[in-house]
C-alpha cells in the first residue's frame, strides 16, 4: 500500500453511511469493557463476526472477566473455543488474562506498547483495542482496512503484500484531527472493507466513497501484482487437528490412541497433526491415552 496521493477519504460521507449502516455488535455498544472488546478482536482473527457473536457472549457469561479466565481449567478453556478455529487462540488468551492479573492489576492496558506485551497481541489488535477500548487517535490496519485505502486512495485493485511501517503511515495520514472522529472513522473503514468494498464482489453503487474513489475513477482496472494463494480447509492438517480436537471435546476428555487412529486414514498427515496439537499444549499424552490439558 502506497502513501495517498491526489485522492484521500471522504470522511464526512463515510461517518455518515457508517451512522446508518453499520452492524450493531454487541461489543460496539456503550459500556463495554476494553477486555471484552480485546476477547472480541482476538476471537475475530481469520473467523466471520457471525461465528464470533454466540461464543463470545458464552465465555463472557461464564469468564466475565480477565481474573475468572485466569483461574480456568485450560481444557475448560479449549472446549467453550468450540468450532472458532485455531484452538491455540484459546490458551493464549488464557495466558493473556494471567498478564492482565498479574501484570496490569486486572486492567486492560491503554498504551499500544503495553497491549503489544500481552500474549496473543499483536499489531492489529493492540491497536485495536487502544482505538476502540479506550479512544485513542491510533491507526488500525486489517485486510479490509488496507483494501479501502488501495482502492480510495491508491486507485488499484488490492492492497498487495503488507507492510506494517507502511500500512500504519499511510492510514494515520487519513485520520480526522479529532479524536472522537478518529476512532469512528476506523471503525467505519473496517465496516466499508467488510460489507461494500468486499474482495470479491465489491459494490461500488452503495459506496460512499464511490465519487471520490481512485480506482473507480480509474475504471476499476484488474489487479496486475501477485495474489494471495486462496485458503483452503477440506484435507488439510487444520481439519485433521480439528477433528482430533473434536473427540476429546466431545466426551469425557481423553482418548486411546486406537480411537484417535480411527479419526483419519492418512497415518503421516495425522501424526503430523496429533503432534502439532502435543506441542502447541493443546493436547497432553499419558501412556496410551491422550488429554486435554489439566
Amino acid at each position: 500500500m502506497t502513501s495517498p496521493g491526489a485522492h484521500g477519504i471522504d470522511t464526512p460521507s463515510l461517518l455518515s453511511w457508517f451512522s446508518g449502516a453499520g452492524r450493531p455488535l454487541p461489543w460496539r455498544e456503550d459500556g463495554v469493557s476494553a477486555w471484552e472488546i480485546l476477547l472480541c478482536e482476538v476471537m475475530s482473527q481469520q473467523t466471520p463476526v457471525a461465528r464470533v457473536e454466540p461464543v463470545w457472549r458464552d465465555w463472557l457469561a461464564r469468564w466475565p472477566g480477565p481474573a475468572e479466565l485466569a483461574a480456568a481449567a485450560p481444557a475448560d478453556v479449549i472446549r467453550m473455543w468450540g468450532k472458532l478455529g485455531y484452538p491455540r487462540r484459546a490458551l493464549r488468551l488464557r495466558e493473556c488474562a494471567a498478564v492482565v492479573v498479574e501484570k496490569f492489576h486486572g486492567e486492560v492496558p491503554t498504551e499500544v506498547e503495553d497491549l503489544l506485551t500481552l500474549p496473543g497481541v499483536g499489531d492489529y489488535t493492540a491497536r485495536a483495542v487502544a482505538c476502540f477500548a479506550h479512544g485513542q487517535a491510533v491507526p488500525v490496519v486489517d485486510t479490509n482496512v488496507r483494501r479501502v485505502v488501495a482502492r480510495a486512495v491508491n486507485g488499484v485493485a488490492e492492497a498487495g503484500p503488507p507492510s506494517i511501517r507502511r500500512d500504519l503511515a499511510a492510514v494515520e495520514a487519513l485520520l480526522p484531527d479529532e479524536c472522537q472522529e478518529a476512532v469512528t472513522f476506523s471503525v467505519a473503514m473496517m465496516e466499508l472493507g467488510a460489507l461494500v468494498c468486499t474482495a470479491r464482489s465489491p459494490d461500488c453503487d452503495a459506496c460512499p466513497l464511490a465519487a471520490s474513489c481512485a480506482w473507480v475513477a480509474a475504471g476499476r482496472p484488474a489487479w496486475d501484482g501477485p495474489r494471495r494463494k486462496a485458503q483452503t480447509y477440506a484435507g488439510t492438517d487444520r481439519q485433521v487437528r480439528g477433528l482430533l480436537l473434536d473427540v476429546l471435546r466431545d466426551g469425557d476428555g481423553t482418548a486411546t490412541a486406537a480411537r484417535l487412529v480411527a479419526v483419519w486414514p492418512d497415518t503421516v498427515q495425522r501424526d503430523r497433526a496429533l503432534d502439532s496439537l502435543l506441542a502447541d499444549g493443546l493436547v497432553v499424552r499419558t501412556g496410551e491415552r491422550y488429554s486435554l490439558p489439566a
